[in-house]
């Protein structure tokens, strides 16, 4: 059954976070995702999720000035002390409301450092993240984000993925699947879904080229979603994409393609 998540860090911006939740729920989705919540007490979080129906089912991980265009956190040599303070602020939010993931975002390589450290730094990090959280019974997820949007990021396809997990080593770690970034790396985005479903533990899609809602560019949604209602995968499936015009005026796909489908 599918489970269909909208996230309010990137649709609904026409409001300020707290309102997002009462649109959400008005578009008929149960779950929301989050980036980075911290803004909202637990407090004001919870009250919306409870008024309108809702649950939390992703919050990021708190990434440091990443996305103002610096280097992040998990992966960048020295910042270990204010992941580890990132670590359990995320945990605090995420285990207050029942939060079931965790997305750790891997920083990018600094200009006057060396590969590898980074890896290693970022490595360690994830371990002591997966033991944190699954001692809370949360789910450790980490991204891939193509080099177009964020250079120099440690983790930008599905393979250096897929070594991250054989450096970790714990059962626990998943990797978080953006069909959008992956079809900017030149990925095929299905056979990629097929052949990695079970190393998945959360999905999120935009439209390729331009970040868009689905059938605004040029990935098959049609294709991938009836393959996921059909899969094994029990997981959520996130839109986190920016709305062409007005977020209210974006949704055509989820009539199209989820419509026929039950949803949890």
């Amino acid at each position: 059954m599918i489970k269909l998540a909208i996230n309010l860090s990137m649709i609904f911006t026409e409001v300020p976070l707290i309102e997002r939740f009462a649109l959400a729920q008005a578009q008929g989705f149960k779950h929301v995702e989050i980036q980075f919540p911290y803004e909202l007490s637990i407090e004001q979080i919870q009250s919306q999720l409870t008024m309108h129906d809702l649950t939390l089912c992703l919050i990021n991980l708190p990434a440091g000035d990443l996305m103002q265009g610096g280097n992040g956190l998990a992966g960048v040599p020295g910042m270990e002390l204010e992941f580890h303070r990132g670590l359990e602020q995320a945990i605090q939010y995420a285990t207050a409301l029942n939060v079931p993931s965790v997305n750790i975002l891997a920083g990018k390589q600094p200009l006057d450092s060396d590969l590898l450290p980074c890896l290693n730094t970022l490595s360690s990090n994830l371990k002591l993240a997966c033991h944190r959280l699954s001692d809370h019974h949360i789910q450790p997820v980490f991204e891939m984000i193509n080099s177009t949007d964020m250079p120099r990021f440690l983790v930008q396809n599905i393979a250096q993925a897929q070594e991250m997990l054989e450096a970790v080593q714990h059962p626990a770690l998943k990797i978080q699947y953006d069909c959008y970034h992956m079809a900017m790396m030149g990925e095929d985005v299905l056979e990629a879904l097929k052949e990695n479903i079970h190393d998945i533990g959360h999905i999120q899609f935009a439209d390729c080229p331009g970040r868009h809602e689905p059938d605004t560019a040029q990935i098959h949604f049609a294709e991938i979603f009836q393959w996921l209602n059909q899969s094994s995968y029990s997981g959520y499936i996130a839109a986190e994409y920016r709305p062409q015009a007005h977020s209210s005026h974006s949704f055509a796909w989820k009539d199209k393609y989820f419509a026929k489908h039950p949803q949890s």
